[in-house]
C-alpha cells in the first residue's frame, strides 16, 4: 500500500475515534454529573435517537432535495449531448471496481462543481455543473470523477453523518441543560446554580467539536484525491490541474496572489462561488500547480474550511506513486 495512502487512512481512523469516544464521554460525564447516572444516561440516549431518526430522514431524502436545489437532470448512455459524460463515469467506475456505474446527472448552477451523493432508495449519484463541464478537458474530468467515486467507495456520507451527530448531541445536551437551569428543571443538589453556565459552555463545545468534523472532512476530501491519483490513469497531474482551474476560474487574479503568498507566507483568502470564468489557460494552470507544490502553508490556513487548502492538496498528491 502506497505509503502516504496508509499515513492518511490511519491519521483518519484515530480522528473518527478520538471525535466518538471523546464527545460521546464529555457528554456522559455532563449529563451524569448535571442529573445523576439514571437520568444523564436516559437524557444521552433521547438526544441520540432523535437525531439519529432526523439524520436518516435526511439521508434517505436529502438527494431529491439536492436535486431540486440544483435544478439537475440525469445523463443516460444514449443522451445525444453528454452520453460522453454517461461513459466517462462508467470507464472511472470500472476502475474503481464498481460492479454498478453511479447515476450521473447535470446541474444547472452557475459555477463550476461536482459532488457525489446518494441514499439507499435514491442509489449512488455524481452530478457535474455545466460549467465544470466546459472548463475542464474530459482527462481532468475523469480525475474529478474520481475523487467523487472515491467518496461513494469510502462510504463518506455515512461516516460524516455518523460523526456528525457528536457536536449536534453536545450542542442539545447544552440547551437542554441551559432551559433546564433557567425553568427549575434541571440539576440535583448544589448543581442546579451552575446548570445554565454549564449548557453555555456545552453549546460553545459543539462548535469546537464542528472544527474537529471539519478536520476529519479536510482528510476525507484527502482521501478521495489519493483515489483518483491511484485509480485514474495520469490521474495525479489531471487532478492538480484541475484544482488550479477550478481556482483560477473562481479568481482568474489568484495565480499573482499566490505568487505573493508564496513569498510572504499569507494567507490564502476564501474563495466564492460567484462570476466564474468557464475557460483558464493551460499554461497559468501549470504555474499556479508549480507554485503550490512549494508553498508554505500556515496550519490555520484552512481551519474553518470543508477542504484542504489547494497547496496542501497538491503537496499530497506529489507524494502518491500510482
Amino acid at each position: 500500500m502506497n505509503f502516504a495512502l496508509l499515513k492518511l487512512r490511519i491519521n483518519m481512523i484515530l480522528a473518527t475515534l478520538g471525535i466518538l469516544l471523546l464527545g460521546f464521554a464529555l457528554a456522559l460525564a455532563i449529563a451524569t454529573y448535571a442529573f445523576g447516572t439514571t437520568i444523564g444516561i436516559g437524557l444521552i440516549t433521547s438526544i441520540l435517537i432523535f437525531l439519529f431518526f432526523f439524520n436518516i430522514i435526511q439521508w434517505l431524502f436529502g438527494p431529491y432535495l439536492i436535486n431540486l436545489a440544483y435544478r439537475t437532470r440525469e445523463v443516460e448512455p444514449n443522451d445525444p449531448n453528454y452520453g460522453w459524460l454517461y461513459n466517462l463515469v462508467e470507464e472511472v467506475s470500472r476502475y474503481n471496481g464498481f460492479r454498478q456505474v453511479p447515476k450521473v446527472y447535470i446541474a444547472e448552477v452557475p459555477f463550476p462543481n461536482a459532488f457525489a451523493y446518494g441514499s439507499p432508495i435514491a442509489g449512488k449519484r455524481i452530478a457535474f455543473t455545466l460549467p465544470i463541464l466546459r472548463l475542464l478537458s474530459k482527462d481532468e474530468l475523469k480525475a474529478v470523477a474520481g475523487h467523487e467515486i472515491g467518496h461513494l467507495k469510502h462510504r463518506d456520507v455515512e461516516l460524516l453523518m455518523a460523526v456528525g451527530l457528536i457536536p449536534s448531541l453536545i450542542y442539545y445536551l447544552g440547551f437542554w441543560l441551559l432551559l433546564g437551569g433557567y425553568f427549575g428543571g434541571g440539576g440535583r443538589g448544589n448543581n442546579g446554580n451552575l446548570i445554565p453556565l454549564i449548557g453555555i459552555a456545552m453549546i460553545a463545545v459543539s462548535f469546537i467539536f464542528q472544527l474537529f468534523v471539519l478536520f476529519l472532512n479536510r482528510m476525507r476530501e484527502a482521501h478521495a484525491d489519493v483515489n483518483a491519483a491511484l485509480t485514474v490513469p495520469e490521474g495525479k497531474e489531471n487532478l492538480q490541474l484541475s484544482l488550479a482551474k477550478l481556482t483560477l476560474s473562481m479568481d482568474p487574479n489568484a495565480l499573482q496572489k499566490f505568487k505573493k503568498q508564496s513569498t510572504s507566507n499569507q494567507m490564502t483568502s476564501m474563495l466564492f462561488f460567484a462570476n466564474a470564468v468557464e475557460e483558464v489557460p493551460a499554461w497559468n494552470a501549470k504555474e499556479l500547480v508549480n507554485i503550490w507544490k512549494s508553498t508554505r502553508v500556515p496550519w490555520y490556513a484552512d481551519i474553518f474550511m470543508d477542504h484542504p487548502h489547494p497547496a496542501k492538496r497538491i503537496q499530497l498528491l506529489e507524494k502518491v506513486s500510482p
